[in-house]
């Protein structure tokens, strides 16, 4: 040979070896031995090494051939399965920064609109708050087109024609999930399309499938564990975009089940890319004994294969038929999977190392301020711990107080996770919070009901000039379980089997959560409620009357619409509704229509009222807004709060109207 040779590696990995072979003073037998000897310990991966003419600049790979002698055994093809050998860090880096900005762009379009409606909300609440139901006219109708066909077509609109939370069923006891709204299908089509893009850029003419399977497998690996980021915090009930967005926890949730998915597929196919370049660089020497001692590899393996098992078990047909049961397994596997992947990450040092840490601690955090936050709202040195009365209704149905140790504050609209360990262990239950003690609402200024002396407990607080009383008597949360399955039917079997249907119990609360979607804007409120649903109303329409009182709302027409299916959950709510009906000014603002289904009791529509009417059959969300809309005070908002059926129809009825009146809609939902 008269020219010097030197072998260099392909990428600028930190992690790879940079070796240079001198020759022209070497035999050719001498620099056989030093390159074999540098391949059988891994030094030298063929997949990373060029040969190097500096007499016209060129390179070409560099092969067995180049310098193998004769009788030698050469490998099948270069070690694209080990390490970073063949992975495009430069690329992967770039688009993640670019995954990030499209999350960004999205979040930031959505505070940007929901700014702008929050601030319209409060511009038109301080004005209408003390004008007439006359001076509201200028908010009955929206003064531009866009906002009507966006709220109809965009906003509210289901991604068909009207199913949206209706669960698509076999039986009663059986479905299959729901389908995104219109607007969710769009955010999540632009991002599984950018997930999907991202893994396909690839050097498609790499002289070698072992390159490209490589530049895949580190391009969905570092996918996966990003999108574990957006994932854990959507997962979370202390999502801090949340109270930012004022978006529900359930269209987090949405998003959260999707990517999930989608995690998985590029787990699929990170795991599928390494094992094909194994195969390709091994052949028939391949074998699973590959995993044995091999941390790196077996929490890798443990870690896809929790991923991949996460959304399969999440089905809505196993989901609803064993809550419980899934709850326990899915939280299970989401450990499994998150320490999984941190040890294989952790073992090389592999870039994608700080996403996992990322991902990790939010787990941590999110977990820990669970834990410290049920301690503080369910323990008080001073009150002791909080306990639990539970009376059994007819309908099936539990009222279930919570006497907590402490005052705490709750919004109207808002919901809390029940535990009830003698019924169901360490297990936790979403809920509506019916109703509260008056002292634990936001004020609203004057109080509806006469206030008590003031006691060292008491404090005095200024609201638009009206001086008012905040007790800080400690918060009771009533809630009411409809018996079904689990944990609701176990509670209600055992109140039944009680003396005179009732018990003590020792509980905890979490929460409260939500209470952001503020109705007091609003000059004209319609509530449908189904169910348990009408749970999610009765603090709201408390709180709205007293603030039309006090003249600290904009509602001056709030209807009431409950379909239920026999009068005895009337039941249910008798204490609460009797409070409400005593209310200072009730009779002008508030109308109840309780529709009544399937009873197996004679209902006399002759006795209703025209603010208080039972009729038989089933509500019509079209025929009620039609009788509505032509009378409405100001904006108005439409919700719902019921099963899925209910509020489709509703939201139905509310879009063939979008162009009649300033109508907004709020859905209150469960549906995980």
């Amino acid at each position: 040979m008269g020219f010097p040779v030197s072998v260099v590696p392909d990428t600028a990995s930190k992690t790879l070896r940079h070796v240079a072979l001198r020759m022209g003073k070497q035999t050719h037998q001498h620099h056989h031995h030093h390159i074999t000897r540098d391949l059988a310990d891994g030094n030298l991966p063929l997949s990373n090494l060029r040969f190097q003419d500096p007499g016209n600049g060129t390179s070409r790979n560099l092969t067995f051939s180049n310098f193998a002698g004769p009788g030698s055994n050469p490998p099948n093809t270069p070690q694209f399965y080990t390490g970073l050998h063949g992975v495009n860090l430069k690329m992967d880096s770039q688009l993640v920064r670019m995954l990030w900005l499209s999350i960004l762009i999205a979040v930031s379009i959505v505070l940007i609109l929901r700014m702008v409606q929050l601030f319209v909300s409060f511009i038109r609440n301080i004005y209408c708050m003390t004008a007439t139901p006359s001076q509201q006219k200028y908010y009955t109708i929206d003064r531009l087109w866009i906002w009507p066909w966006l709220k109809k077509h965009v906003v509210f609109a289901p991604l068909l024609k009207k199913r949206h939370n209706r669960e698509f069923q076999m039986s009663s006891a059986v479905n299959y999930g729901t389908l995104p709204g219109r607007i969710h299908f769009l955010l999540l089509s632009l991002y599984a399309v950018s997930n999907l893009v991202y893994c396909l850029l690839l050097d498609w003419r790499a002289p070698e499938k072992g390159a490209l399977l490589a530049e895949l497998r580190g391009r969905s690996g570092i996918l996966a564990t990003v999108n574990l980021i957006p994932l854990v915090v959507l997962a979370s009930r202390n999502n801090i975009a949340i109270p930012i967005l004022k978006v529900s926890f359930d269209t987090f949730n949405l998003f959260h089940r999707w990517i999930g998915r989608i995690v998985a597929i590029e787990s699929t196919i990170h795991f599928f890319a390494w094992m094909a370049a194994y195969i390709l660089a091994k052949g028939d020497d391949a074998t699973p004994k590959i995993f044995n001692h091999n941390p790196f590899l077996q929490f890798g393996l443990a870690g896809m294969v929790a991923i991949i098992i996460l959304p399969f078990h999440s089905f809505s047909v196993i989901r609803h038929a064993f809550y419980e049961t899934f709850l326990h397994l899915h939280q299970l596997l989401a450990f499994v999977a998150l320490l999984g992947v941190y040890v294989h990450l952790d073992v090389k040092k592999l870039p994608a190392y700080p996403s996992i840490l990322t991902a990790v601690l939010l787990w941590m955090v999110e977990r820990l301020w669970r834990l410290g936050r049920l301690v503080y709202l369910n323990y008080s040195r001073k009150g002791g711990v909080t306990t639990v009365f539970v009376e059994a209704l007819p309908g099936d149905a539990c009222r279930v107080t919570f006497q907590l140790p402490r005052h705490i504050t709750i919004r109207p609209g808002s919901h809390v996770y029940a535990y009830i360990p003698a019924v169901s262990l360490w297990m936790s239950h979403p809920f509506s919070v019916a109703w509260t003690n008056i002292e634990s609402e936001p004020p609203v200024g004057h109080s509806p009901r006469p206030l008590s002396p003031k006691t060292p407990n008491t404090v005095e607080r200024q609201s638009f000039g009206r001086r008012f009383s905040v007790s800080k008597a400690p918060t009771s949360v009533s809630l009411i379980m409809v018996a079904r399955t689990g944990m609701t039917r176990k509670l209600y079997q055992t109140a039944r089997q009680s003396p005179n249907a009732r018990l003590h119990l020792s509980g905890f609360l979490e929460g409260p959560y939500a209470g952001h979607d503020s109705l007091e804007s609003y000059g004209t409120v319609v509530m449908f409620a189904g169910g348990g649903g009408i749970t999610h109303h009765l603090v709201q329409i408390r709180h709205l009357l007293a603030g039309a009182q006090a003249q600290t709302v904009a509602t001056r027409k709030i209807v009431l619409v409950w379909s239920i299916r026999d009068i005895e959950a009337m039941e249910w709510l008798k204490p609460w509704m009797t409070e409400i009906l005593h209310m200072e000014g009730r009779r002008e603002i508030l109308k109840i229509m309780i529709y009544v289904s399937r009873s197996a009791h004679h209902i006399n529509s002759s006795k209703s009222k025209p603010t208080m009417q039972l009729i038989q059959g089933r509500a019509d969300p079209g025929t009620i807004l039609d009788e509505v809309i032509p009378t409405r005070v100001g904006a108005v908002m439409v919700s719902v709060c019921g099963p899925g059926a209910l509020a489709d129809e509703v939201r139905a009825a509310v879009r063939t109207r979008m162009h009649k009146a300033n109508m907004d809609m709020n859905e209150e939902s469960f549906t995980w």
